[in-house]
């Protein structure tokens, strides 16, 4: 991991929170696939569009190691609600599938600041709610399905999950890594770990500032750690790195959840940091992370 930051030093990044918000996007893509694992073929791999609530037309992508009416699991990549894509997800989307044997699909849900809270609420609900009423046209077995997601795509699939109990909608499991779960960079772990370790203090005050109004951050859908009621929600999976500003946050959502009765698998990825799940090539934890994932996703969606 130090590996890593000393090359990501010497080559001189301009840091996200210094660019425009469309020069953060480029940057953030361009950059995405440096460290990933090779890209895994396979036999199925498809374009979607899902409607949302007002109109706008998703895009998605299906990733499926068989034609089999497979369970799967909707995912919402990370990037703080203002980065990241599909095409970003991509190779990480393929090893879920591919390592668990169920379809994925992946969301471009969409992104700030053209798009505020609480648009990427919306638009994670509107496709898991499509998804449960028109996953069998796609050959899916959506009676049985996952929501995860890494960093704001893990909020996503936290505030989802709430949603879905809600809704008496049956979801197997939380995958969930390193999610972002409070209204505020708070945690004693946002100091330890906020500074010179890829994802740092004046990044997340970016992402918020781009995302959300600060009279709206106490909101469940952005910090779900507020949410009164967290009974009976779907178990969880937590794969934490223990070098992250976040990993504190992680610990006490996690917490919350025990303390009403959910059940919760946790993992703390020692020695790396946010963002280590993309960086396989390089970082053995990462591809440990996509086996351990994989085969807990297995096992909650299994018949």
């Amino acid at each position: 991991m130090r590996s890593v930051l000393e090359r990501m030093d010497r080559a001189g990044y301009q840091p996200l929170y210094t660019q425009t918000p469309q020069q953060a996007k480029a940057a953030y893509e361009a950059g995405s696939g440096v460290l990933e694992v090779p890209k895994a073929p396979l036999p199925r791999v498809q374009d979607l569009r899902i409607p949302a609530r007002d109109g706008h037309v998703l895009s998605a992508r299906l990733y499926a190691p068989s034609d089999a009416a497979l369970p799967v699991l909707l995912y919402f990549h990370g990037g703080g609600f203002t980065i990241g894509s599909v095409a970003s997800h991509d190779v990480l989307c393929r090893e879920l599938s591919r390592l668990s044997g169920c379809a994925v699909i992946s969301l471009d849900y969409r992104l700030a600041p053209e798009h505020r809270f609480p648009t990427a609420v919306h638009d994670a609900w509107d496709a898991t709610q499509w998804l449960a009423a028109y996953g069998s046209e796609l050959g899916i077995d959506a009676t049985r399905m996952a929501l995860g997601g890494d960093s704001a795509g893990g909020t996503l699939a936290t505030v989802c999950a709430i949603l879905a109990r809600d809704a008496e909608l049956p979801i197997a499991l939380q995958l969930l890594f390193y999610p972002g779960c409070a209204a505020g960079p708070d945690a004693p772990s946002h100091e330890r770990f906020g500074h010179g370790l890829v994802l740092e203090k004046p990044h997340i005050d970016w992402f918020f500032d781009q995302y959300i109004d600060r009279g709206q951050r106490e909101d469940w859908r952005f910090a779900p750690f507020n949410a009164d009621d967290v009974e009976d929600v779907a178990p969880a999976w937590f794969g934490l790195a223990e070098c992250d500003p976040l990993v504190d946050d992680g610990l006490a959502y996690a917490d919350k959840l025990r303390a009403s009765g959910v059940a919760v698998d946790l993992e703390i990825y020692r020695g790396v940091t946010h963002e280590f799940i993309k960086m396989g090539r390089a970082i053995p934890e990462a591809r440990q992370a996509h086996a351990d994932a994989a085969r807990v996703l297995a096992g909650a969606l299994k018949p």
